[in-house]
């Protein structure tokens, strides 16, 4: 029994019909929540803005956690100690969340761009109607390489930034998706949508994957996120067009 999100749904004033409705689901589902079963990150996150409560304040340790992992620090976000600790199903969650839009931000992601799953939900994304940019360094700029020395990894970091380009080459053509190529110093990576955003910090001599993640809700920090979102859009203005 789940007893936090109980009494955070009846001091909202809120029934199962009324959580139901506003994350389109079935109210058995949210019986089952109330029962003790722990819902999908995307549906956490929601039901964390909807009862204006932390993850930590609805799922205290008395309730075990599948991603121990990351914790929440306070109402809004979340923190992650480096990127390889964010569960596979937190990203896939981040973008099928999406209703109008996905920015990417990155030297190469290529985790990202590697991924079969990932790359299926940026096309159907695209396809329903989703403003899908993603932005990759450029190849043959001088920051690419200067981010790997930084690394310690040298020209591998251009050779991986060429392999997404291949990777995300078929889905150039998809209307509804972007990919642009910046030359910018970044001082973290963005993934976003219109109601979340991660935000991979990069630290001098660490790679990204080993830095740490923050997970931000757009709707409880929109001051926050708003500094995230202005860097993704200078860049985005300044980057040019990946013609494949």
């Amino acid at each position: 029994m789940n007893n936090a999100l109980r009494k955070a749904l009846a001091a909202s004033q809120l029934t199962e019909t009324d959580v139901a409705a506003h994350l389109g689901v079935d109210p058995k589902t949210v019986r089952r929540w109330l029962s003790g079963q722990r819902p999908y990150p995307r549906h956490r996150w929601a039901l964390s803005e909807l009862l204006k409560a932390s993850e930590g304040e609805l799922w205290p340790d008395g309730n075990p956690a599948p991603q121990p992992q990351g914790r929440s620090i306070g109402k809004g976000c979340h923190v992650y100690p480096h990127r390889w600790e964010v569960p596979e199903e937190v990203w896939r969650d981040l973008f099928e969340s999406a209703d109008r839009e996905i920015g990417i931000l990155v030297y190469c992601g290529l985790f990202l761009a590697d991924n079969t799953g990932i790359l299926r939900i940026f096309e159907r994304k695209a396809k329903s109607g989703v403003n899908v940019r993603i932005l990759l360094g450029d190849p043959d700029s001088p920051q690419v390489e200067q981010r790997g020395e930084e690394e310690g990894i040298g020209d591998a970091l251009r050779g991986k930034v060429q392999n997404a380009l291949v990777l995300y080459r078929p889905l150039v053509e998809v209307d509804g998706l972007e990919v642009r190529l910046h030359g910018s110093v970044l001082y973290n990576s963005i993934y976003l949508t219109e109601k979340h955003l991660l935000a991979n910090h990069h630290i001098h001599g660490v790679s990204a994957s080993r830095s740490p993640v923050l997970r931000i809700s757009r709707t409880l920090l929109p001051d926050m996120a708003e500094t995230y979102i202005q860097s993704f859009e200078r860049i985005w203005y300044e980057a040019r067009p990946f013609k494949a």
